[in-house]
């Protein structure tokens, strides 16, 4: 029974009596629209939990062979299947979009998004358009999951498959890290806008500025329209869209273009007729006969070189499955005109003067097909600073390639937390700025910390002043990206010292006094501890003046400046042992 015109009088079940359906109608948050949101208390919590309860993703991850899990993934690159068979023999291109698009929800305005829970799988993310058709890739890996099965994570093994991919079309990568853990349930409380037609952005756009903390120009895309602004095949306008998306996800221009150029060094896009009259719907929406695909094709074999996926057709170079530097050469020595694909997405192609390379067909290496050019790409060309930065790559292979690769890396890595989370032996040994580098810290003794304790109680600092100063130290801590937090005592650098919520005269008073503490110990102690302990100090303080005995036991985690460690306290830490007095 085909039900997906909506009649539900076709459904024996319904009767063609019910017009609405339970969960339908007017909502309690309707009424009351501020109401605390506690559903994220409750999501993936352990009652749904398809883990054992002792179940450590660490110690499974370590227990792979990794040698055989790199070799298992390199195979798999060209072992094309026939339900999806793989444009010009490799599986390469397809796998670094799956992985890029996995990573590149990551937003730093909230740490939200990016690879590290495997949200890709669900929605709305695996039914946005611009993930169109990436169902087939996360199936295509399926073989490999169910063989290592909870020993490696959806989430690891979609950037493993990139990384992978870019190694076997001949890219050293900068390195790989594993340790991220699925989620098994959408992540509901993110909040990716209030549209509700997918590709719309006038919701997100406020006095022409994009709203935080959204980093997408539009419903349902990663980062901007290829097509232009609303699309529109503006240049200039597509490069101040790039500009902002890459800068919320915390690129600079030289990364941006670093990225923009080495992953479109690879494969190809595709538009082969018009998604409206031959794509069905997307995995979320599909009937259920599909389970868990979606966007089935229907124009002629619906795969190869008839894939109909962004609208766009054809690739950057000349040599989509190999690693090279023809992307600037193609960018820069090419004029480019304005064009259509078959499917009638805005596009570039060369001008006929230019005499350009072609690329190969993705079925068949004996055709070719014109290059193309997104606007998105022409922007590199067009504006002042990316054209600067692309000359010097065109000209400096190493520079651009280092580049690339560490661009890539911190695409695929940066809301992972800090590098003591990394698992795996491909993990650079190399610690880049963005990962929040710190000194190894020093272990204090009990006998210290109770010297630290009697000498913090021994200041004129009030109880509220010690407390208010640990917990608007910890309380940056996000669990996103697992940054901020009290390790690393930034509380007493900028910008934070001069945040209003922090009383900055208040707060300076504390670390005052606390620092000559610091200095007059006998022995080694972070800003960031003594911090926290004061905290500890004044929880003991409250608790006996309010008739208690109480002790509030010092983890020492190894607070250093600047950084958090592997699991960065939101609280400061404390055992109770407490009796009436």
């Amino acid at each position: 029974m085909n039900n997906n015109d909506g009649n539900i009088s076709q459904c024996p079940f319904m009767g063609g009596t019910q017009k609405q359906t339970a969960g339908g109608g007017t909502s309690v948050r309707d009424f009351w629209p501020n109401e605390l949101k506690l559903n994220i208390l409750r999501q993936n919590g352990e009652a749904s939990n398809p883990m054992a309860k002792d179940f450590d993703y660490a110690t499974a991850f370590n227990s792979i062979d990794y040698a055989e899990l790199k070799k298992d993934v390199n195979h798999f690159m060209t072992d094309s299947q026939d339900w999806w068979p793989a444009d010009y023999g490799s599986y390469g291109p397809f796998m670094v979009r799956m992985a890029w698009h996995s990573a590149g929800t990551y937003r730093v305005g909230d740490g939200r998004g990016g690879a590290r829970s495997g949200s890709q799988r669900f929605a709305p993310i695996n039914s946005w358009p611009d993930n169109g058709n990436l169902d087939k890739a996360r199936l295509l890996l399926w073989p490999i999951k169910k063989k290592y099965g909870n020993k490696l994570s959806w989430a690891d093994l979609m950037i493993l498959a990139g990384n992978s991919a870019m190694e076997s079309m001949g890219f050293e990568t900068f390195g790989f890290a594993g340790g991220r853990e699925d989620v098994w349930e959408p992540e509901q409380d993110i909040y990716w806008g209030s549209e509700t037609v997918m590709g719309e952005n006038e919701e997100r756009y406020k006095e022409g500025e994009l709203e935080d903390p959204l980093g997408a120009v539009m419903m349902g895309w990663i980062y901007v329209n290829p097509e232009g602004p609303n699309g529109n095949p503006d240049p200039m306008g597509s490069a101040k869209d790039v500009r902002e998306t890459f800068g919320r996800m915390a690129m600079n221009d030289e990364e941006t273009v670093a990225l923009v150029a080495g992953g479109h060094t690879f494969g190809k896009a595709h538009g082969a007729a018009n998604p409206d009259t031959y794509v069905g719907p997307s995995p979320h929406g599909a009937p259920i006969e599909e389970m868990s695909t979606g966007w089935k094709n229907t124009y002629k074999s619906g795969v190869l070189d008839d894939t109909i996926t962004s609208g766009i057709e054809g690739a950057w170079t000349p040599n989509p499955i190999t690693w090279d530097h023809d992307y600037f050469d193609v960018l820069l020595n090419y004029d480019w005109e304005l064009t259509k694909s078959p499917a009638g997405a805005h596009q570039w192609k060369p001008t006929a003067a230019s005499n350009a390379k072609k690329a190969p067909k993705a079925g068949d290496a004996n055709k070719t097909q014109d290059l193309m050019m997104t606007t998105a790409d022409i922007a590199l060309k067009v504006d002042p600073k990316y054209l600067e930065i692309s000359k010097r790559f065109h000209t400096d292979h190493k520079a651009f390639e280092d580049a690339f690769a560490r661009a890539w890396y911190k695409l695929t890595h940066r809301d992972m937390g800090p590098i003591s989370r990394y698992l795996g032996p491909e993990v650079p040994k190399e610690e880049l700025l963005w990962q929040d580098p710190i000194p190894q810290g020093t272990t204090l003794s009990d006998s210290e910390i109770e010297t630290l304790k009697e000498a913090i109680s021994n200041t004129n600092l009030s109880i509220s002043q010690l407390a208010t100063t640990a917990w608007a130290s910890a309380s940056t801590y996000r669990g996103s990206d697992m940054r901020g937090g009290a390790n690393g005592g930034r509380i007493r650098l900028e910008p934070q010292k001069s945040w209003a919520v922090n009383n900055p005269y208040e707060l300076n008073k504390v670390l005052t006094i606390l620092e000559a503490i610091q200095k007059e110990f006998n022995g080694i102690v972070s800003m960031a501890d003594l911090i926290v302990l004061g905290g500890n100090v004044a929880v003991e303080k409250g608790v006996k003046n309010a008739g208690y005995e109480y002790c509030c036991s010092f983890y020492l985690w190894k607070r250093r400046c600047f950084s958090r460690t592997n699991r960065c306290c939101f609280f400061w830490l404390f055992r109770t042992e407490s009796r009436r007095i």
